[in-house]
């Protein structure tokens, strides 16, 4: 049944029934027309021939004209009846031909629909996926092919890009490490040192800290943008949720910091149990660094009736908007002073997070609080009952 809403959710197909029937109704108008036209003249009656017989009596001159006129009357009525018909059928035919022609159009447009369907399956994640349209070598095919090509292309850019965060970031490891050792060869020479001295080892000790962090940061958004996910096993996230908020509770206390932890029966998710306790401590620090004196943190983790674990993570600070609070997944994206100053974070918590979500079929959604603030909800399939939890 043609009713609105698929008339608006098919427009180019409604387009074409449109134009189909438009054609066909015009076609058969023209033929009515041409037909009304040709069959509409009047009908002559040649007089009877004088054969010498002198002229016609009265009574069969009577005659005459009466069987001309039932002639012509029913010559009219014909035409009338050819007419009603030919308009009729071209009524009835109008009907059929939007029928038709929707399902014509249907036809034609199925291979678009098709493409256009695998187009929106295939994400970032799952480049090497291709249309391969099949069948002659038309406009469509000719499309699907053009398509194909810039999804080659695209996944080559991303695959260079992604190694190349991976190589970059481990062989600075080597460097890094070097220079480690010796500012730690230096402070460790026999005899007193300049307090000069001992101040720039310890800064640059700090900012190779601070560096390491960083690449370690690049490491794990590369593996999980990859989405390499190593040992995967069911974890219980509740867990990882509360243990992360232990391990950070002498930093939560000298930040003044009032942290609170919900959480229901076990709730379980299937994944790496390294990328999943990264993506738990970042949502912690983030919350932690980026709040308020005295502030507030609450993080919670429970499933719902669709199989799907919600971690979610509120802290208080800074007031932000929707759009800024959106543009925080990306990397070294920061809004604000107040998320800059003082912070020793790598600028990739948030990133890290979205990475390692989608990579294990989830979201990551931020939301700015009214209050001030920020709301982070990781949302996360559940772990199947056949999967034995090793938590």
């Amino acid at each position: 049944m043609l009713t609105p809403s698929v008339l608006r959710r098919s427009s180019v197909r409604w387009q074409f029934t449109t134009l189909y029937s438009t054609l066909f109704v015009a076609s058969g108008a023209t033929t009515l027309a041409v037909v009304g036209l040709i069959a509409g003249g009047s009908v002559d009656v040649a007089p009877a021939p004088d054969n010498g017989t002198g002229p016609v009596p009265p009574g069969a001159q009577e005659r005459i004209a009466s069987l001309e006129h039932q002639l012509t009357e029913a010559h009219t009525q014909q035409m009338h009846q050819l007419l009603l018909g030919l308009a009729v059928g071209l009524t009835v035919m109008g009907l059929v031909s939007v029928v038709l022609g929707w399902y014509a159009a249907g036809r034609v447009l199925h291979p678009l629909r098709a493409m256009t369907a695998a187009t929106r399956r295939i994400s970032a994640d799952s480049l090497h996926e291709r249309l391969a349209v099949q069948g002659p070598r038309d406009e469509l095919r000719n499309l699907g092919d053009t398509i194909d090509g810039l999804l080659a292309r695209l996944e080559g850019a991303f695959t260079a890009q992604r190694r190349f965060v991976a190589d970059a970031s481990h062989e600075l490891r080597t460097p890094l490490a070097t220079m480690r050792a010796a500012v730690d060869v230096t402070l460790a020479k026999p005899g007193p040192l300049p307090e000069q001295t001992r101040m720039l080892a310890g800064r640059v000790r700090a900012e190779l800290d601070q560096v390491d962090r960083l690449l370690d940061g690049l490491l794990t958004l590369a593996r999980a943008q990859h989405g390499v996910l190593p040992g995967s096993e069911t974890v219980r996230l509740d867990e990882l949720a509360a243990e992360a908020l232990d391990e950070r509770a002498d930093a939560i206390a000298r930040r003044g910091l009032t942290a609170t932890h919900e959480s229901g029966s076990a709730v379980r998710v299937y994944g790496s149990r390294t990328l999943l306790r990264r993506l738990v401590q970042n949502l912690v620090d983030n919350a932690a660094q980026h709040n308020e004196p005295d502030g507030w943190l609450r993080v919670a983790v429970h499933a719902d009736s669709d199989a799907l674990v919600h971690l979610v993570v509120d802290n208080g600070g800074l007031a932000l908007t929707q759009d800024e609070a959106a543009q925080l997944v990306r990397p070294f994206r920061r809004i604000g002073a107040e998320r800059t100053r003082g912070s020793d974070g790598s600028g990739l918590g948030l990133a890290i997070v979205a990475a390692v979500a989608e990579a294990h079929g989830g979201t990551l959604e931020l939301h700015a609080r009214s209050g001030g603030g920020l709301r982070a909800t990781v949302t996360l399939p559940q772990a199947g009952g056949n999967q034995e939890a090793t938590a």
